[in-house]
This record gives C-alpha cells, sequence and structure tokens, in this order.
C-alpha cells in the first residue's frame, strides 16, 4: 500500500512535521511518494514534482503578455509538462524495497 502526500498537506503540517511523517511511513513500511524534492532530501523515499523552471518561464511568459494588453480572460491555462523524478536510495533500501533499474536510470536524481 503506497501513501501519497497531497500539495495542500504539504503546505501545512506535513512539512512542518516531515520527520515524523518519515519516521512513521518506515516503521509501517510504507513508500511513500511526495510532491517536493527536499522532502527526499530530508529522508523521503521518492517525489514526482513539476519541474519548476518551466513553471516559472511559463508564468513569465504570461505575466509578460498581460503587461502588453493581453486580456487574462483569453489567456489559455497552462499545466506543467515536465516532471522531476527524484529518489532516496538509503530510504528506498531502509524499506526494503527494490525500484526497478529503468525507474531509477529514468529518475532525474538519485540521492544516496
Amino acid at each position: 500500500m503506497a501513501c501519497v502526500a497531497r500539495s495542500s498537506q504539504l503546505r501545512g503540517a506535513t512539512a512542518l512535521n516531515r520527520k515524523r511523517i518519515f519516521e512513521f511511513a518506515a516503521q509501517q513500511k510504507l513508500p511513500a511518494i511526495y510532491e517536493y524534492d527536499f522532502l527526499v532530501r530530508d529522508g523521503g523515499l521518492m517525489s514526482c514534482e513539476p519541474d519548476m523552471t518551466e513553471v516559472y518561464d511559463r508564468a513569465a511568459d504570461l505575466a509578460d503578455r498581460i503587461l502588453k494588453g493581453a486580456s487574462p480572460a483569453n489567456l489559455p491555462f497552462e499545466q506543467p509538462t515536465r516532471f522531476r523524478l527524484v529518489i532516496n536510495n538509503k530510504t528506498m533500501e531502509a524499506l526494503g524495497l527494490t525500484i526497478p533499474t529503468a525507474t531509477l536510470m529514468r529518475a532525474d536524481e538519485v540521492i544516496d
């Protein structure tokens, strides 16, 4: 059974209590996927997050268009198209998991 942390939780209690959440997940042998890579660096198993460079580039483009006179109502709603996968190898081993080599190779970052 996997535990997926939601964005709204991460902005509040999850980010503030992340060490306790990581300990609970480890005790229960729950593989947890988080939204932000800093949670993986702090001990979480893995994260899949939007590529923030792309997000900020798109936001800057939209702001530029608005400043040049475009109506915000006429601008498209955009969602991220690129995501970063980060895996914590130490947490993976502590949970007794084996992540396929192909997945590890596709990860943007593997933390040892």
